[in-house]
């Protein structure tokens, strides 16, 4: 075993890059299965037979105890080697979704979904780390890290859609067996090309702060998912509250311990707090749109799950570029303040398209989706490179938990406060003649209208269709002006910063 904490910079090879190949694989399923039960979850109701809640379990522990271990993981990786603690992730993620495919009970597939959120939080951070200390050379990791952004945006996409293909032609457990063969190829392959690397000196390791990291983590998390459909509740609220106060309790930990879980010292490194700060704004722009677009196919253009998911492809093809070419002009010279303001601009500009939709617009909605995800793209990709560029080598695994944890905050953030600002729109806009079910949400003014005869039944479909658009405009101007203030505020910072 060798330690990657060597200043020399060598280029990699073929070995690397194969290796970088067999990362992709866990990278892709770990990202997938946070929306791969989007069509099983019917036929696992048929047959588990879930309650309400033990089935919003099934659906949400993955993304919690992921979001919540993240850091703790990747703190262990720099600790005891980020290739041991990838192989341990991929035995445990391979195991538990033997289980999860022929769960029996809902108990048992909510365990199984349980640890396979903890072989997620091993295998993220993991796989970034050692990218990291495979690709030393700048050019070569701006690359390999821009492959790595690439799938892992593009996962969470092919998710939904896998899941439809695999429960129409098998059965619900199948979404879980297509996990095996590749961790089965991550173990056989992995101790042969990858490299073991692991911080040489890293302290004891401060077991205070796992509880307090997922005390921090999980009710701001848990708060932030559930405000976009139930409201600005108390409870919710008082979650958010909770978290942030442990969220501070864990700051002060991580500048008072003798050996902390996050060195403070990250973040004195030369562009790495923007590159959290920026990360996390653009995983905000991500999944704010999300919120709206999968409903707009499905409830206002009236596609099946499976016809939306199949035309939410489509805005994958110009994302496949994106990262290349915000990773080419950087190398050409262009100064990468330029490139992610770009990007920023260009998500706007998907976010400004976006508000123009109607209720009959899904090339336009289509067409902005691709121009908004391509320019985040650009932006993910430069600041996962700034960021694992700026952090010291031994750290990278620390760095990467860090960049994670906050694309998860953004994404919740992004989900509520534009989902907000959608619904906040349509129960102004839906007519107050309407049933009180009809006033909440559109799929809820759908159902209603189901029941009613005619043209009544109609046209409350027709007038909920069209305040969620109205929302769904007035979120994307939202977004716009929040993504054209990061470019500006990017074109600023990133000026006069340079990855080693």
């Amino acid at each position: 075993m060798t330690n990657s904490t060597s200043t020399t910079t060598s280029r990699a090879g073929r070995r690397e890059w194969t290796a970088l190949g067999v990362l992709m694989l866990p990278l892709l399923l770990v990202s997938m299965d946070v929306s791969v039960l989007y069509f099983a979850i019917p036929a696992i109701s048929a047959d588990l037979e879930p309650s309400g809640t033990q089935q919003l379990w099934i659906f949400d522990i993955y993304a919690f105890v992921l979001a919540g271990l993240l850091m703790t993981m990747g703190s262990i990786g720099d600790r005891i080697g980020r290739r041991r603690l990838l192989l341990i992730g991929a035995a445990a993620f391979g195991t538990a979704s033997l289980i999860a495919a022929y769960a029996n009970s809902a108990e048992t597939l909510i365990a199984a979904r349980a640890v396979l959120g903890i072989g997620g939080a091993t295998l993220m951070p993991s796989t970034m780390a050692l990218t990291r200390t495979m690709f030393t050379d700048p050019a070569q990791r701006a690359k390999a890290i821009g492959l790595w952004s690439g799938v892992m945006t593009a996962g969470v996409a092919l998710g939904s859609v896998m899941s439809g293909v695999l429960v129409e032609s098998f059965w619900w457990g199948s979404v879980f067996l297509v996990n095996l063969p590749a961790m089965a190829l991550l173990l056989v392959l992995g101790p042969v090309l990858l490299p073991e690397s692991r911080d040489p000196a890293p302290g004891r390791f401060d077991w205070l702060s796992v509880p307090l990291s997922m005390a921090a983590v999980l009710p701001v998390i848990y708060g932030l998912k559930e405000i976009p459909s139930e409201g600005w509740h108390p409870e919710y609220v008082v979650s958010i509250t909770v978290g942030l106060l442990f969220a501070a309790l864990f700051v002060h930990r991580q500048r008072t311990a003798a050996s902390p879980m996050i060195s403070p010292a990250l973040f004195r490194g030369h562009g790495f707090t923007p590159a959290v700060v920026l990360n996390l704004v653009s995983s905000f722009g991500m999944m704010g749109s999300a919120f709206f677009t999968m409903q707009y196919l499905q409830s206002v253009l009236g596609k099946s799950a499976l016809e939306a998911a199949l035309w939410a492809l489509l805005p994958s093809v110009p994302i496949g570029m994106a990262a290349p070419l915000a990773t080419s002009l950087v190398q050409k010279g262009v100064n990468r303040a330029y490139v992610v303001t770009a990007g920023f601009a260009t998500a706007a500009a998907g976010y400004a398209l976006l508000a123009l939709a109607g209720t009959d617009s899904m090339w336009l909605v289509l067409a902005a989706c691709g121009v908004l995800a391509s320019g985040i793209v650009m932006v993910l990709s430069q600041m996962t490179d700034l960021a694992m560029g700026a952090a010291p080598v031994e750290r990278a695994g620390s760095a990467s938990s860090l960049l994670e944890t906050g694309a998860e905050f953004g994404g919740a953030l992004g989900m509520a406060v534009l989902g907000s600002i959608g619904t906040a729109i349509y129960r102004h806009e839906i007519p107050a003649s309407a049933p009180a079910q009809a006033q909440e949400t559109l799929g809820g003014a759908l159902a209603v209208a189901d029941r009613l005869p005619g043209r009544a039944g109609d046209a409350l479909a027709t007038a909920a269709r069209e305040a969620f658009t109205s929302g769904m405009q007035g979120a994307a101007i939202a977004g716009a002006v929040l993504l054209a203030g990061a470019a500006v505020a990017a074109s600023v910072t990133l000026r006069r910063i340079r990855v080693k």
